[in-house]
């Protein structure tokens, strides 16, 4: 039987408490960033709501009971030919809007990848910037207070590589700030349920969010064949080269303790070759696609399919799998296609 920590059992008591009750309990559950930290889902922190008192419901005659309606929402949307905004856009509404995974008044960190500063989005070396741009507008949209935009480049600095990927632009246009991962802020965490990754040096901004909005490009990658959501999340760990031997086994392990609630994966402009850092024109593929989920490994496992691969074919999604962070079986998902144009 499936043990459950404290957050958990919050999480399962939402259905008979509502999300406002749950908001309040959450907030006074707090995190724990270092020593045995406990595995973090993040969630939406739903705004509060008002509830009416029993003296303001007239006795003589009792509401009746609302009638509930369930709604479908897909396991993947996945949007085409279109404009990056557009594309974001609608994907996101068929899963049932920003709101669902951002809250009024939440703290939401935004995971692009910004791996180098050696070339510009068109190389599909890093997030597209419009992308991750209209991610941040919707989250202000949702009504978060704040929205940070981060990663770890390996090939220049982070001011270079924020400006000359774009995205710092198309952030600071949209409100959000772009924050630089100082080693100072990195916190050693136990990471519970791993099987081989069993603790790691984890940025401690990302610990004391209320939601994570993972962004990753779609690209070739020499090491893991695919660089998507799990891989993306190796970002926000410091010690690299550790995750390198059993890096398969590793990155589900990392994904198992901070899980995004949404994971958008970029495949606008995907890199076929030479990756992760790519360089050449000749290596980029303009498929104008976004694909997003509340589940990461079922957002990789489509995504996966865009290379002409399957799920099984990469070892960080099985391994997730595995682990129960999500689903790859993609015949048994309710996929929603939407042709923008």
């Amino acid at each position: 039987m499936a043990k459950f920590n404290r957050r958990d059992f919050l999480q399962i008591s939402a259905a008979v408490l509502g999300w406002a009750t749950l908001g309040e309990l959450l907030a006074a559950c707090g995190r724990e960033i270092s020593g045995t930290a406990q595995p973090i889902v993040l969630s939406p922190s739903p705004s509060k709501v008002a509830i009416s008192t029993a003296s303001s419901i007239p006795t003589s005659t009792p509401p009746a009971a609302p009638t509930a309606t369930r709604v479908s929402l897909p396991d993947v949307a996945v949007t085409r030919n279109g404009e990056p905004e557009v594309l974001v856009r609608r994907a996101i509404a068929a899963l049932g809007g920003m709101q669902r995974f951002v809250g009024k008044d939440a703290n939401v960190v935004v995971k692009p990848n910004i791996c180098v500063a050696y070339h510009g989005y068109e190389y599909a070396a890093t997030t597209n910037p419009w992308v991750v741009g209209t991610l941040v507008k919707m989250c202000f949209e949702a009504g978060a207070a704040k929205v940070q935009v981060m990663d770890y480049p390996f090939g220049g600095t982070a001011q270079q590589a924020y400006k000359v990927s774009g995205i710092q632009e198309q952030v600071e246009a949209a409100g959000g700030e772009m924050v630089e991962m100082s080693l100072l802020k990195y916190v050693t965490v136990d990471i519970p349920n791993a099987f081989h990754l069993k603790q790691a040096n984890y940025f401690g901004d990302v610990l004391k969010a209320d939601a994570v909005i993972n962004v990753p490009i779609a690209k070739v990658h020499d090491l893991t064949r695919l660089t998507l959501g799990m891989k993306n999340l190796m970002g926000l760990v410091r010690d690299r080269p550790v995750m390198h031997a059993h890096i398969s086994q590793n990155l589900a392990d990392l994904a198992s303790f901070v899980r995004p609630g949404l994971t958008v994966v970029d495949a606008v402009r995907v890199l076929v070759s030479n990756g992760p850092t790519g360089g050449s024109l000749d290596d980029v593929k303009k498929l104008d696609t976004v694909v997003a989920s509340p589940d990461i490994v079922a957002a990789d496992s489509y995504a996966a399919t865009l290379f002409g691969l399957q799920p099984d074919d990469l070892g960080y999604i099985t391994a997730g799998a595995a682990m129960g962070l999500g689903r790859s079986d993609l015949q048994n998902l309710k996929i929603e296609e939407i042709a923008v144009s």
